[in-house]
């Protein structure tokens, strides 16, 4: 079993520790079925990516989140319905990391600031999480239509970003390409393969290392922008400077807070 203290915040076990106060306690009601349900999500992500969805059970969950059966049918209606709410309160956490990461910008930087800064809060986001990338990117499949659904749901979610700050973008770089909606579509699902096969091989901590990739990608669809990645830097940016060569500034002024406005 892996250490769920090296999974992440959205992973978690209760097991050998004490369990919820049985009979009349001192918590609201309201308290005890939101500590409930919090023990249930964190400890499905981490049964999941101990173990596998197929080989997961109600009983691996509740022995984990140490509530009763009981407790988890309150709550869900199987397993599938709680991964999927474990996976849908992950994916809300890394969007608002994204958004939050996006609109910290300086208002004076370039267009681009803005796409390199929502690549590299939505990958360090994953490497701090490994147990939540891996439930979301290696084992959601094996979770159901409903769960596929949530895979491809995300994958539009990210390309409606793009779209959004790329057609933003435009208005101040009048040079820069007009794209169809498969392109954004695409690039999503190039960036999602990606990262899924990283966090397959076992390379989830290394995932900021992508960020340069990921941005010339980007740039080469968006921006028609000749393919100049540079080493990622210890600190985990791309390595990309305003003064890059064939990678001059934006416009400083007016440009969007963030994709998601």
């Amino acid at each position: 079993m892996r250490d769920s203290k090296q999974e992440g915040t959205l992973a978690g076990t209760h097991a050998g520790k004490p369990g919820l106060p049985r009979g009349r306690s001192r918590l609201p009601a309201p308290a005890v079925q939101a500590s409930q349900r919090e023990r249930l999500l964190r400890a499905t992500v981490a049964a999941v990516a101990d173990k596998g969805y197929p080989a997961v059970t109600v009983a691996d969950i509740v022995r984990r989140a140490k509530v009763s059966r009981a407790a988890f049918y309150l709550h869900f209606r199987s397993r599938e319905d709680c991964l999927l709410a474990a996976s849908r309160r992950g994916g809300q956490l890394l969007f608002g990391h994204i958004i939050e990461a996006t609109r910290a910008v300086p208002a004076d930087a370039a267009d681009e600031e803005v796409l390199r800064a929502g690549i590299r809060a939505f990958l360090g986001f994953l490497a701090d999480e490994p147990a939540f990338a891996r439930v979301f990117y290696v084992d959601m499949p094996a979770a159901g239509p409903a769960a596929v659904e949530r895979l491809e749901d995300a994958k539009c979610r990210f390309s409606e970003i793009n779209a959004k700050w790329h057609r933003r973008a435009r208005t101040r770089h009048p040079d820069w390409p007009a794209v169809p909606d498969e392109a954004y579509q695409a690039l999503a699902g190039a960036t999602a393969e990606l990262v899924r096969s990283w966090v397959s091989a076992g390379k989830t901590g290394a995932l900021p290392e992508l960020a340069g990739t990921i941005v010339a990608l980007h740039l080469a669809v968006m921006a028609a922008r000749p393919w100049t990645t540079s080493p990622a830097l210890p600190d985990g940016r791309d390595g990309f400077g305003a003064s890059s060569p064939g990678r001059p500034p934006g416009p400083a002024a007016s440009r969007p807070r963030s994709a998601t406005g």
